[in-house]
């Protein structure tokens, strides 16, 4: 039994991401495809860097767009809980991504690092000059979504990090036409990379807490335990899982000792003091209660099925 909290504003909201998703896709599969050729016939590694991210840009708004789309789609009796981590899941693939790129990327840098090749700079300066046009539109498209959901979030940091390396080879071209530093072709794909691990590590360690069912950082489980000990009909908290199904909900089970063989009407009653006060103080909102008297098992927190 617990709290459910829907509206026709989340469909809304639903739609609008698909819509905003549709237009970054076909916005970077434009950039992809120029700056493939334009890395090509200029010979910059920096351009067919940023090119090949983009190109992991398309994919993840891909993945993306299909895990919003099944996280709409219902529960059934072969899917209880429907398609609900769908989009947890695609954060994860998606920050994965970053890094395989970002790994990919260094040793392309150390090798052209170690063999600079003269590069026709301005094509690479107007090639990303549209290249961080196009991703600051994407990115503004995604920004107000990516602060409450996790696929959001790994769709927008590939965008972000994107336009972060398009304004990075921008300045690498203007200094290749100015100054001939052919070079900083390389040192900017590698700092393009590193930039990309430290972007998707947090996403990826976040996606991975919420797939192997940790418990939020935010929840103190100990502290929730002796709150819920203090009402006067329970003797025991114990058996306690919480874990976190999507962006949206976050379960609590436990297994309550009562001092005295109550009633179910009663049971109810208490049931309902733990939701709203679990709700309202954690804003956990599925609340999972076995009830028990005198049973004989383990009184642990927490214990190993």
């Amino acid at each position: 039994m617990g709290h459910h909290h829907s509206n026709n504003h989340s469909h809304s909201s639903s739609n609008v991401k698909g819509r905003n998703l549709v237009i970054s896709i076909l916005l970077n599969i434009i950039i992809t495809a120029s700056q493939i050729i334009g890395g090509v016939i200029s010979g910059s590694l920096a351009l067919l860097s940023d090119a090949l991210h983009n190109f992991s840009d398309v994919l993840s708004l891909l993945v993306s767009y299909v895990a919003n789309l099944l996280a709409k789609k219902k529960a059934s009796i072969h899917r209880t809980f429907g398609f609900k981590r769908a989009e947890i899941l695609a954060a994860f693939v998606n920050a994965s991504t970053l890094i395989i790129v970002a790994v990919l990327l260094i040793i392309e840098a150390i090798k052209r690092f170690m063999e600079p090749e003269e590069i026709e700079s301005n094509l690479v300066i107007w090639l990303s000059f549209i290249a961080i046009i196009a991703n600051g539109i994407s990115v503004l498209l995604l920004k107000k979504d990516a602060e409450k959901n996790m696929n959001m979030k790994s769709a927008y940091l590939h965008l972000l990090t994107d336009m972060m390396a398009s304004i990075a080879v921008l300045i690498g071209g203007l200094l290749m036409k100015f100054y001939a530093i052919y070079w900083v072709d390389s040192v900017l794909t590698f700092a393009i990379a590193i930039y990309l691990i430290w972007m998707g590590y947090d996403l990826l360690k976040d996606s991975t807490k919420v797939l192997m069912l940790f418990t939020p950082d935010a929840i103190p489980i100990q502290q929730i335990v002796k709150e819920i000990a203090t009402f006067e009909s329970i003797k025991n908290v114990h058996h306690v899982h919480v874990w976190q199904l999507n962006e949206e909900e976050i379960h609590f089970e436990a297994h309550i000792d009562f001092n005295e063989d109550i009633s179910l009407s009663e049971f109810d009653v208490v049931l309902r003091q733990i939701e709203d006060h679990v709700y309202h103080k954690y804003d956990i909102n599925h609340v999972n209660i076995q009830p028990e008297y005198g049973k004989n098992d383990s009184k642990d927190m927490i214990v190993q099925d």
